[in-house]
């Protein structure tokens, strides 16, 4: 059997521990998107209205609040600090708040004020080429606004976005509060898939651990690979869980009592998520000492055939090494066929003790 990740190469990088001491509030992106342009994606909806747009300006952003819409604000691109700044201003966020959402670095988390809820969690999805993608992303929940801010382009809410388009569910009779659950729902049902994936993949590489054309090596380096995805999967998506408990709990007006039930719901899948990251851990663990287990045992039945076939020719090379010593005065040297009797009797001793390892089941 192929090992699944027969392709797969593990690039070891260089962390960086530097830590800037820069005062409270201090907006600094850090961040590896720096070239991204900067877009804003409006869309305003209510249960009779849609329209959507989008833009390179920041100012297209202001002026969304106290309609008679529900507005979603979708900013793309962290790494102009001034545009940033410029929203934050206009939309009373505190400086602080400011600074988390430029940090990629954040873990998630919530922070509750008068007028807005303040989210950070991390964004998990595969990109074109399979590979796993971790997008930092910030959420500020108003009464009648949602203002989110990411990294780049690609993100897990497009079905979000089509139900609102075609007035398809509740969402659009709905107000902010409940378009902030659907966002985090949207973002919860993706680590579904994701650590889905690699429960498939972790079943797989225990499969091939079993067969023999798998390379030793390269198993540990997957498996290696695989710990270190689990892992990191893990302290993304850990944090939520007490996310989504604390905004369950939130005493806010701008939170209605009939999204309540549904992020209790909400909740119940971030427990099952974590549930199954925390299985698919073990099970990673588990399978390097499965893999080591293997190995130990496959150098056994080397070194059992070895010792076998050195038992078998320590006494036949006794016999050989008697009568190959040069003295003249050994009884056996003048019988006459006694080179043919000595071959029998060693080929007797051999087929002996070759049933006798059979018969131990040794062999």
């Amino acid at each position: 059997m192929k090992s699944p990740f027969r392709n797969l190469k593990v690039k070891k990088s260089k962390k960086s521990y530097k830590v800037q001491n820069l005062p409270p509030g201090t907006m600094a992106y850090q961040g590896k998107k720096e070239s991204i342009e900067t877009v804003v994606e409006i869309m305003n909806y209510n249960f009779d209205d849609y329209k959507s747009s989008t833009s390179k300006k920041v100012s297209d952003a202001f002026n969304q609040k106290d309609t008679k819409y529900t507005t979603w604000i979708n900013i793309n691109g962290l790494s102009n600090i001034k545009e940033i700044e410029s929203i934050g201003k206009h939309y009373n966020i505190h400086q602080l708040i400011l600074e988390d959402i430029v940090n990629t670095n954040q873990r998630p988390k919530i922070d509750e004020f008068e007028h807005y809820i303040f989210i950070v969690f991390k964004m998990l999805y595969f990109n074109d080429k399979h590979e796993l993608q971790y997008e930092h992303v910030s959420m500020i929940c108003g009464e009648d606004y949602i203002l989110m801010f990411q990294e780049a382009d690609g993100d897990v809410f497009d079905d979000l976005r089509q139900r609102i388009s075609t007035a398809r569910g509740r969402i659009r009779t709905r107000g902010a509060d409940y378009l902030m659950y659907a966002i985090l729902d949207a973002v919860v049902d993706n680590y579904f898939s994701v650590i889905e994936a690699y429960g498939d993949n972790i079943e797989e590489l225990e499969n091939g651990i079993f067969t023999s054309d798998v390379d030793s090596n390269e198993t540990a380096e997957q498996i290696q690979h695989l710990k270190q995805d689990v892992l990191k999967i893990r302290r993304a998506i850990f944090p939520l869980r007490e996310v989504i408990n604390r905004l369950e709990k939130a005493d806010v007006n701008y939170i209605k009592d009939a999204t309540q039930s549904f992020l209790r719901d909400l909740y119940d899948h971030i427990i099952q998520v974590t549930e199954s990251i925390d299985m698919y851990r073990e099970m990673v663990w588990s399978l390097m000492d499965m893999h080591m287990t293997l190995i130990s045992n496959k150098m056994n039945e080397i070194m059992k055939v070895l010792t076998i076939i050195a038992t078998i020719f320590i006494p036949l090379t006794f016999i050989a090494g008697i009568y190959g010593m040069n003295f003249k005065n050994m009884p056996e040297l003048e019988t006459e066929n006694g080179y043919f009797i000595l071959l029998g009797f060693m080929a007797i001793l051999f087929l002996f003790m070759l049933n006798y390892f059979r018969r131990k089941k040794w062999l």
